[in-house]
Parts: C-alpha cells; sequence; structure tokens
C-alpha cells in the first residue's frame, strides 16, 4: 500500500469498481450490450460513429497546430483542406468506391495522416504497409489487399519500380515529396493536392458525402503469420475506435484508484503535444497515437528519424507533454550522456509498448522523471492496438505486468485442453471485444483458426492474478519482437534455407536490454561450404527488411537437435547459442 497525493491509502478502489463507476449510464465512458457478427460484447456507447465522425470532431479544432514535422507546421484547419480535396480527387479522379482498398506506403510525413483520413472518410478501406518491407513484399501487400491505387514517398517509388508491372489491381502510383528524377508517370501529389506549406490555400469544403456505419470496413494493417505470407487484419471502424476510448478509459480508471474523480475533456483546456516516434503504419502509431491526439485536438511532432538526441530537442522546444513508443526509445533517452541539458518539466506522461520492457525501465523513469505518469501497454495488429495498458500507480508497483483489460475486453487463460485455467496458471490468452478485428482479408481458414468461435486466439503466454492483471510470460508462437517489430522466425528460417549451403536453420532471440530482443540464427551448412555470416546476411537481406536479418549466425557442420516428432528443439538450442556468444537470458 502507498498514499496518494492528497493522503488516501492507495489503492482507493478496485480496478472492479473503478470500471463499474466509469462506464456507468450517463457517463462519457458508458458501455451497453451489443451482438456484433453474432457475438454479444459490450461496446462504447458514445465512441464516434466511424472515422469520418472522428475527422469531423477534429475539423473543430481549427487554428490549433495538428502537425509539426521539420520546421512544418500545420493547422487542424488546413489539414482538412487538404483532406477534403484529396478526397474529392479520390472520389472523381480516380473513382474510389466504398470498399475499395488504397495502399499507403511511405515513412512518417505530414500527408500520411491527410491521405488516411481522406481515405476512411469516403468509405474506402486504407491499406499501410510496412515501409521497412522489401519490394517483393510490398509487392505481395498491394496484390493480396488488391489495392486499386498506392500513395509512395520517393524510396517506396524506388522498392517498387521494378515491381510495377506485377501490380495485378494497383492502377496508379501517387508520389509524396518525391525527387525529381523518379519516373514522370507517377502522379505527383503536390499536382493532386498541393505543394506542402500551401494546404492553407485550398478552398474550405466538405469531404464527399458518404454513409458510413460502425461496422463497415475500415482498414487492413498486415501481420506476419507463423506459416506463410503476412496476412491482412481487416478492421472496422469500431474497431479503431474502440481503441481509442479504452485508452481514454484506462486514465480514468488510474484517477479512480488514487481517489480522483475523472472530468470530461475541456475543449477551452491549453492544447498539449505529443512526440510520434513510431511508425503510422503500425496500430499503436495510427489507432493510438495518431487518433488518440486528434481527437483531443492536440499537436502531433513527426520526427523525421529516431534519433534520442533530436527527441530531446523537440520535447524541449515545442514544450511536448509526452512521448514514448517502444522501450528502447526511452532508454535511448534516459541513458543518452546530454540527457541531463535538457528542460523536460513539461512531459506529464510516457507509453510505450510493442515489446518486452524490463521492470529496471519503470524505476529508471521514476528516478528521471519522479512526477511523470508511465504506461506500458499490450496488444496486436488484431486487437487494434491494446488490450491492456498498465499505468501511473499500478505500473510502479506491478512493472513486469502488462496491466488490467480494458472494461470492454473479456479475456480467457485457455490450456491445453481448451478449458479455462484458474488464477496464477499460465495458458493461452483468448480475447473477445469490439476491438477485435474481423478477421484476415481473404484468409477464410486462418481467420476461423484464429476467431472461430467468437474469441481471439493470441498465441501468447499468459497469466493473471486475483485483481486481473495480465503478466505475458511467452509466446506460443514462433516469433521475437525487435524494437516492437514483430519478427517471425519460421519467415527467417525460409529466407536462411533458401541459400543453397544452407542444409537446416533456426532463428531464435537474442535478448537485448534498449531494443527487447535481436534477431540469432544457428545453421546447418553443407560439407565443405565456404559461407560466412556476412554473405548469409546479405542474402536474407534481399528477401527480408533489414530488421528481421540476423545480427549473429552460428555455422555448424552436425544436425541440430530434434525431438522424437522430428521438431527442432529450439529451447535447449538457445541457451547453447546464448551461451556460445556470451549472453544470457534477459
Amino acid at each position: 500500500m502507498s498514499e496518494t497525493a492528497s493522503g488516501l491509502e492507495w489503492p482507493v478502489m478496485s480496478m472492479a469498481d473503478a470500471d463499474v463507476f466509469i462506464t456507468a449510464p450517463g457517463t462519457p465512458l458508458e458501455t451497453e450490450e451489443m451482438v456484433i457478427r453474432g457475438t454479444k460484447m459490450r461496446v462504447w456507447k458514445e465512441a464516434p460513429a466511424s472515422l469520418r465522425a472522428l475527422l469531423e470532431i477534429s475539423r473543430g479544432h481549427g487554428d490549433h497546430v495538428a502537425v509539426v514535422y521539420e520546421g512544418e507546421r500545420i493547422t487542424y484547419k488546413d489539414q482538412h483542406r487538404a483532406i477534403a480535396k484529396l478526397a474529392h480527387e479520390l472520389v472523381t479522379t480516380y473513382g474510389i468506391k466504398k470498399g475499395d482498398r488504397v495502399g499507403l506506403v511511405m515513412r512518417n510525413y505530414p500527408e500520411w495522416p491527410m491521405i488516411f483520413w481522406a481515405a476512411t472518410s469516403i468509405g474506402a478501406i486504407i491499406v499501410p504497409l510496412n515501409a521497412w518491407w522489401t519490394g517483393t513484399e510490398l509487392e505481395y501487400g498491394l496484390n493480396d489487399s488488391g489495392c486499386r491505387l498506392v500513395f509512395v514517398d520517393t524510396a517506396r517509388a524506388r522498392s517498387l519500380a521494378e515491381h510495377a508491372d506485377n501490380l495485378t489491381a494497383c492502377e496508379h502510383m501517387i508520389v509524396v515529396r518525391g525527387e525529381d528524377d523518379l519516373s514522370p508517370h507517377l502522379v505527383r501529389w503536390e499536382k493532386l493536392v498541393a505543394a506542402p506549406g500551401t494546404y492553407g490555400e485550398l478552398p474550405d469544403i466538405d469531404v464527399p458525402e458518404c454513409e458510413i456505419a460502425s461496422e463497415d470496413d475500415a482498414t487492413i494493417f498486415y501481420t506476419s503469420g507463423t506459416t506463410g505470407k503476412p496476412k491482412g487484419a481487416l478492421g472496422t471502424h469500431r474497431n479503431i475506435l474502440s481503441n481509442v476510448m479504452g485508452l481514454m478509459s484506462i486514465g480514468a480508471r488510474a484517477m479512480m484508484r488514487r481517489g480522483e474523480m475523472p472530468t470530461p475533456p475541456d475543449p477551452d483546456a491549453p492544447k498539449t503535444g505529443m512526440l510520434l516516434s513510431v511508425p503510422l503504419f503500425h496500430v499503436t502509431g495510427c489507432h493510438a497515437i495518431l487518433l488518440g491526439t486528434t481527437l483531443q485536438g492536440n499537436k502531433l511532432v513527426i520526427m523525421h528519424k529516431w534519433d534520442a538526441l533530436r527527441a530531446m530537442e523537440l520535447i524541449q522546444d515545442e514544450k511536448l507533454a509526452s512521448f514514448g513508443g517502444v522501450p528502447a526509445m526511452v532508454w535511448q533517452v534516459l541513458e543518452h550522456p546530454r540527457f541531463k541539458e535538457f528542460d523536460l518539466s513539461t512531459v506529464e506522461s510516457i507509453g510505450y509498448g510493442g515489446a518486452p520492457s524490463a521492470p529496471e525501465l519503470v524505476s529508471r523513469m521514476k528516478e528521471e522523471f519522479p512526477n511523470v505518469s508511465a504506461a506500458n501497454g499490450y496488444g496486436l495488429t488484431e486487437t487494434s492496438a491494446a488490450i491492456s495498458q498498465n499505468s501511473a500507480e499500478d505500473y510502479f508497483n506491478r512493472p513486469n505486468s502488462a496491466g488490467v483489460p480494458t472494461a470492454v475486453t473479456d479475456v480467457r487463460i485457455v490450456g491445453d485442453d481448451g478449458k479455462d485455467l484458474p488464477i496464477g496458471e499460465i495458458g493461452e490468452l483468448w480475447v473477445r471485444g469490439p476491438n477485435v478485428v474481423k478477421g484476415y482479408w481473404n484468409k477464410p481458414e486462418a481467420t476461423e483458426e484464429a476467431f472461430g468461435g467468437g474469441w481471439f486466439r493470441t498465441g501468447d503466454l499468459v497469466k493473471t492474478d486475483e485483481e486481473g492483471f495480465l503478466y505475458i510470460l511467452d509466446r506460443a508462437k514462433d516469433m521475437l519482437i525487435r524494437a516492437g517489430e514483430n519478427v517471425y522466425c519460421v519467415e527467417v528460417e525460409d529466407a536462411l534455407y533458401s541459400h543453397d549451403d544452407v542444409m537446416d536453420a533456426a532463428v531464435v532471440g537474442i535478448p537485448h536490454k534498449i531494443f527487447g530482443e535481436e534477431v540469432g540464427a544457428i545453421v546447418q551448412v553443407v560439407a565443405g561450404s565456404k559461407l560466412t555470416e556476412e554473405s548469409l546476411q546479405a542474402h536474407v537481406g534481399t528477401a527480408l527488411a533489414g530488421f528481421k536479418v540476423p545480427i549473429i549466425i552460428e555455422f555448424r557442420n552436425e544436425p541440430l537437435p530434434r525431438n522424437a516428432n522430428g521438431k527442432i528443439v529450439k529451447r535447449d538450442l538457445k541457451v547453447e547459442f546464448l551461451a556460445n556468444i556470451g549472453r544470457s537470458e534477459a
């Protein structure tokens, strides 16, 4: 037990009681029961009905700054002008209709949110692809989703140049901030919408009319699979907006736990700002950060490229109230040699997720930011970002927990026999709620396997305590997470196997303080092979994104250890591998 700032004994109330209070009838976070796709669940009654509705709310933020990027400042009013102009072009020039897929393949530029809002406001399905993917990977994503057109930046335009003829459905490629030497056949953003810095000169018009329901399809975010190609998680407008409401509820719950009364947001309160240091093509950047900032009318400060020193400069200069991303980024700020030189006193919250975080990070944050509310979230692409979040006093008291699921999220801990396990026992986490996506795009068998029966099987092995706190212990799926990026081992192993000198391969995680995990590999090579680590890494790099390439490869001449079923005994192999490279489990 501890004391709150008002002298009360913390926690003032249980998690269950706090949820009952904040979701009661008449409150902004009121919940109600609804049957969605045959499954009864709780939903947020007051959530915006669609992303289009949220866009209209953001229009009311007017002259408040929406985006800051490399000296550019774009207000909500001017951002909406560009969104509306683009939405009309999509409808009239390109004939984009409700349900059509629109690809979005670029780094974090101010135009990324504009494209997202324009497409979703006219009922199209936006398909943000990982900008780190190779041209081959991007070709697959665009073809699998059936995108009719795609927005790219210069680097992605070059990656896709040799794949253009292979794009089966994509009729147009629009380049944002394109360099002069790109193909003249590409449509230039400046001619389609306006040049950066001139959005305020566009007419102030409405987006085209379109009736959009909460259960209409809105997004396809790709998630790698344990077998085969990546799968597109098909999300609805309700899925995404449930995440926004869920994050709001977690803040309100923390206030109740310390004996404070949550109050509705004050539209006249001073606006704050957040540093965007993670990709918008992930659900954390899009669903959690972009949408939350947009709803509140705060500014989003976009970094061109992550750099801890530059992050501290921006926090100080822009007087930002929050930053975070993945644990690696917070570590790099705290341990930067110039950390003490900056005034970071405006920071009120630090949040992160998407990768394992060491409990030591919590104590370091408390030491350096004693009055800051810290939070560590847990979620997946298939759950539209957060399932749970551990924040404020709860996080400091349970630093190794992922928190308690939101008030509309049901969870089960399931054993190998398919039966629920009691508190404290380890099993697979199953999830149900309005944030869980409909399934995988055009993959009915994979959808049934993962989502059948109304529950999403996460593949994560967890346990809970008496108050419902989740503890993520391991992954049932053969996967590791490097700085927030999922790396499915079979995908890397397939790339290793494709080299003629590789007979057998196993990919394992190397614990890393900053990145959570790095990619390691053990391979058996053919007799007499002259294969080197550098050449095999280069071979893998031609097929996969750079973050998936093993940083250390151990070569063996003897077969890798396997069990009676013929499966590689990865647990034992990993222990040997880490010992050989002088590392140990984190």
